[in-house]
């Protein structure tokens, strides 16, 4: 699995090492060691000396303090002495320390989280070294003020998936749903994601992993029709009183080959 292939990252704290290993049992794809906002500041040094790669065959990424924090220069050269599968870089714009990150050797995952990461994120994710887009919603509203409503925050998430279509990347991450236990609303919103063109979404704890991986299956309907549409040939055609072209039958692959089918 390469950083661009993930679709339920978990996030665990990185001072709590002793959740390692359960986080890498819980189903996710991928697991997401936080030296940032899970980590209080006296606790960024233990954090820091936490870190390790070597407890999971999962792709294992750190998130990273800010650059311009006290934080972040010591969070980079610990890094890169580790065998991980990438940075997360929070606040990410142009011109804050992405270069630097992106010259690390380690693919980077930008984490778009203010109004000048969305109006900069085409250029973001141009830079060599930016292997993924990841949608920070709740760091975007506090900029902004606007609510974490799907309606509000439409524009913002098709930047993200233009701005990856742009630069030749894999699918965005989206943001974190904040509820634990609604499980339905953890799917509905993966799957919100997923129509307007993301690949994943970030996850807090374990119990939204399948609700997000569910979110991201085809349900029984889609899959009957992308059959349909795939089995009509080459060339014009029709199913079910719609018109099937090359670009509809592009979508119906798609979505088989989110089946393995």
């Amino acid at each position: 699995m390469t950083l661009a292939s993930f679709i339920a990252p978990l996030f665990v704290p990185a001072n709590r090492p002793e959740r390692f290993e359960k986080a890498a049992a819980s189903g996710a794809d991928a697991i997401i060691l936080d030296l940032e906002d899970a980590v209080a500041a006296d606790a960024k040094v233990e954090a820091r000396t936490a870190l390790r790669a070597d407890f999971t065959q999962l792709p294992v990424l750190v998130r990273i303090n800010a650059a311009g924090t006290p934080w972040h220069d010591d969070d980079l050269a610990a890094i890169l002495k580790l065998p991980i599968a990438g940075i997360i870089l929070p606040k990410a714009e142009t011109g804050k320390g992405l270069d630097a990150v992106a010259a690390s050797g380690i693919p980077v995952a930008a984490l778009i989280e203010s109004a000048r990461g969305v109006a900069d994120v085409r250029q973001v994710a141009a830079v060599p070294g930016v292997a993924r887009l990841i949608f920070g919603s709740i760091d975007f509203c506090a900029d902004l003020g606007c609510a974490h409503t799907r309606d509000a925050l439409l524009m913002a998430r098709s930047e993200l998936v233009l701005a990856s279509r742009l630069a030749g990347l894999d699918a965005p991450v989206d943001g974190v749903t904040t509820s634990i236990d609604d499980a339905d609303l953890v799917t509905s919103d993966a799957r919100h994601g997923l129509g307007l063109g993301f690949g994943g979404k970030l996850a807090i704890h374990p119990r939204q992993i399948e609700a997000i991986l569910n979110g991201f299956r085809p349900e029984a309907s889609e899959i009957e029709w992308a059959r349909k549409v795939l089995a009509t040939g080459d060339g014009a055609g029709a199913v079910d009183g719609a018109m099937v072209d090359e670009p509809v039958r592009i979508r119906a692959r798609a979505i088989l080959a989110r089946t393995g089918g």
